[in-house]
């Protein structure tokens, strides 16, 4: 039986050196975390480590610790003997027993409970499990770790167990965000783009005009390569099949139909917004909404560094939108402090 590691497509620099990475530390017998912005691939790379490991042929066994609450995920887990619970009428091999011999990713690991923590450090430590109902076994698994999160300032106020993180942090494996690979744009989003076209049986991809590459170029993609491969992959499917691909839909929600909603602002922003003092305006209410909107719309655009299309996104608007409520506030930044 022949099997390969999944393909990653890119040759920058950054994304190189990843792979290369990848490649060092997947023969070790040893938990490795996975960290990367939000679409990076980080169960691809999870893949990779098991596939280029000596554990290639046993179990990949896969679980997303955001997608259960924490009575489910231990559960999950560790399985449970009959009668454990309400509804526990079998006994029930958790993820880590059935990953027996091969590999367990654990993706958003940093939103496991406290007590799920604990319990997989034993698993990591010792290789002993307990399933819920009390029996214990003993298991061989290697744990690859996957998060978007600062796992250690989540240790330091408490948050994610020092211990577990001592234990799994054996290597780090960062990926870069696709903003820092930009010369693996072109390819990937050819690659998206024939896989399209495939998918709805057309005869050939034309290819992509100069504008419509430039658009790709500029983007900041904030959801990496899984926003490029939407963002490419709606745009075949909407596009002339005989003609270059021209128009890139970025924003699916965009339309001159949308409705008008108040600036949505996102609940990590709330808590400055809260404790600063509450400005006095002039020109009763219609002047205080238009103040309290340039206020809101100055804010954000200073968070993100005057970035038009962060800003958009951290507001929940189409960027053509932010851009009409900036030309309305006077807000358009100076030429020298654009991105």
């Amino acid at each position: 039986m022949s099997i390969t590691p999944p393909s990653l497509l890119g040759e920058s620099p950054a994304f190189l050196a990843a792979l290369a990475h990848v490649s060092r530390v997947a023969p070790l017998e040893r938990p490795v975390l996975v960290i990367g912005e939000r679409g990076t691939g980080k169960e691809l790379i999870a893949a990779r480590l098991h596939y280029l490991s000596q554990r290639w042929d046993r179990p990949f066994v896969k679980v997303n610790c955001a997608a259960l609450p924490e009575s489910l995920l231990d559960s999950e887990l560790f399985g449970h003997e009959a009668g454990a619970f309400t509804g526990a009428t079998r006994r029930q091999i958790g993820r880590i027993e059935q990953a027996d011999g091969g590999t367990l990713f654990l993706d958003e690991i940093a939103t496991a409970s406290p007590a799920v923590q604990e319990k997989l450090l034993r698993a990591v430590e010792y290789g002993e499990i307990e399933r819920v109902g009390g029996r214990t076994a003993t298991v061989d698994v290697r744990v690859v770790g996957a998060t978007n999160a600062d796992l250690p300032a989540l240790a330091a106020a408490g948050r994610f167990r020092a211990d577990l993180l001592d234990r799994l942090a054996f290597d780090v494996v960062t990926l870069p965000p696709l903003r820092a690979r930009p010369e693996d744009i072109p390819p990937l989003a050819e690659h998206f783009a024939l896989g399209m076209v495939r998918e709805l049986q057309r005869p050939l991809f034309p290819g992509f005009t100069a504008a419509a590459l430039d658009r790709l170029s500029g983007h900041d993609w904030p959801g990496n390569v899984r926003e490029l491969r939407n963002a490419v992959e709606r745009s075949v499917a909407a596009a002339d099949p005989d003609e270059p691909l021209d128009h890139i839909i970025l924003d699916p929600f965009e339309s001159p139909w949308r409705p008008a909603t108040a600036p949505f602002v996102r609940p990590e922003a709330a808590p400055a917004a809260a404790q600063a003092p509450a400005p006095t305006f002039d020109g009763g209410i219609l002047g205080q909404v238009r103040a309290f909107e340039a206020s809101i719309l100055r804010t954000a655009l200073e968070r993100n560094r005057f970035n038009q299309r962060q800003t958009a996104e951290a507001l929940g608007l189409g960027y053509h939108q932010l851009r009409g409520m900036l030309k309305k506030h006077g807000l358009i930044p100076p030429a020298h402090l654009r991105p």
